[in-house]
């Protein structure tokens, strides 16, 4: 019989090392909840980070996957498949976008979206406009291309040389981001909320003024809503809450709901420059993850829905603001719906670690920031509960470090 160690020792015969670890073999799940192979029960608040939207095994999403394995699986995008033409609609009909090309993940569809942006250029006569500006801390995916666009020099130590064509400008300042646009820049990429270093903000007046800025420069507008579309800030496109619209947005992580999909989806005017052959992909858009995306698309597109998203992580960082009232070690909380960031003056992978042993599952996505990406499912007394686990954890690490 499996047990997390015996996982834990299959995977450190067998796998790279490049992941970190906690020592636990996840085995199953249901809603909120995980169980390792050892049979421990955990609270869970990364959502194999921000991908089980609708919790795990949710029923529909199931009933969904359930029906299109016994169907059909995968013939390629040289036929017509109609979960994808399904998605692609429901999709399209909720956004600004008329077209939507699918792949297998976040990092594809922001190359997706880098190479659409400099064939719209090329197809437009202005072959010289190749360049994208994006921002520092910023995190477009771990493949050469959207590591060039990434804004972390740390991720790109011993990768190099970086594709050339990519700047990078503070977030949130919209002065330095008109002086990094020449006649040379065919985009801007960005993410509403950098989720990968911290949950970082940015106002709507930089969205509106960043909008109106590549209007003026007549440069395309990237929204790279990989993490924070798909209901996660309690809008259905974070994008939508800024009272903007992009040219290319990309999705992936809570699109499938546990399913591996990514999306790139822009205007019938721009999307007419990848025709045939010009960009693909063997996996993408196959009619299971299609199905899957499905119904997770129908789910969180209710209004009804997405107001107790937001109504939940109101509650949240109510609750979160309490606790750092109690405990001062807690300097910032900060975040849109159900996606929310709080820097500490400890360190966060030891109040993770000390959830872990409360049954609770936490991202510390920093050395002193925490990062809380739950089910959009989650309850008010799934996050009381979240709370007074962190309390405790908090607490234990206070003593420990001698803090106060």
């Amino acid at each position: 019989m499996a047990t997390n160690f015996s996982v834990k020792k299959l995977s450190d015969q067998h796998l790279l090392g490049n992941y970190k670890r906690f020592p636990i073999a996840i085995s199953k799940g249901k809603g909120m909840y995980v169980w390792d192979e050892s049979g421990n029960k955990y609270l869970d608040f990364v959502a194999g980070i921000a991908v089980d939207s609708l919790g795990h095994c949710h029923p529909e999403v199931v009933k969904a996957i359930k029906k299109q394995v016994g169907t059909l699986m995968h013939v390629s995008n040289l036929y017509h498949i109609p979960p994808q033409a399904e998605l692609a609609r429901e999709l399209t009909r909720s956004c600004f976008a008329d077209k939507a090309f699918f792949c297998n993940s976040g990092t594809e569809a922001n190359e997706a979206a880098i190479k659409l942006a400099r064939k719209v250029m090329f197809d437009r006569g202005q072959k010289k406009r190749i360049e994208i500006v994006t921002t520092l801390a910023s995190f477009h995916g771990r493949t050469l291309g959207a590591l060039s666009a990434t804004g972390q020099e740390k991720m790109k130590v011993g990768f190099g040389p970086m594709l050339p064509g990519f700047k990078h400008v503070p977030f949130a300042d919209i002065k330095a981001m008109e002086k990094a646009i020449t006649s040379k820049t065919c985009a801007v990429m960005i993410e509403p909320l950098q989720g990968e270093t911290g949950v970082n903000t940015a106002s709507k007046s930089y969205f509106q003024n960043l909008r109106k800025l590549c209007n003026k420069k007549k440069v395309l507008l990237i929204l790279d809503e990989v993490q924070t579309g798909m209901g996660r800030t309690g809008q259905l496109f974070a994008h939508q809450g800024m009272k903007i619209k992009p040219d290319i947005m990309t999705l992936a992580k809570g699109l499938g709901g546990g399913m591996p999909i990514g999306a790139m989806l822009t205007t019938d005017e721009l999307g007419a420059s990848l025709g045939p052959g010009t960009h693909g992909t063997t996996f993408g858009g196959n009619p299971l993850a299609c199905a899957a995306a499905l119904a997770v698309t129908k789910i969180v597109s209710s209004k009804t829905f997405l107001k107790q998203v937001s109504s939940k992580g109101d509650f949240f960082q109510d609750e979160l603001k309490k606790l750092g009232k109690r405990y001062p070690v807690i300097k910032q909380i900060r975040g849109e719906g159900l996606m929310i960031g709080v820097d500490l003056t400890l360190p966060s992978p030891a109040i993770a670690g000390e959830c872990l042993k409360h049954k609770a599952l936490v991202n510390a996505i920093a050395p002193n920031t925490l990062r809380f990406i739950p089910p959009l499912i989650v309850t008010r007394q799934d996050i009381s509960k979240l709370i007074t686990i962190l309390e405790k954890s908090i607490s234990k690490v206070m003593k420990e470090t001698g803090s106060s």
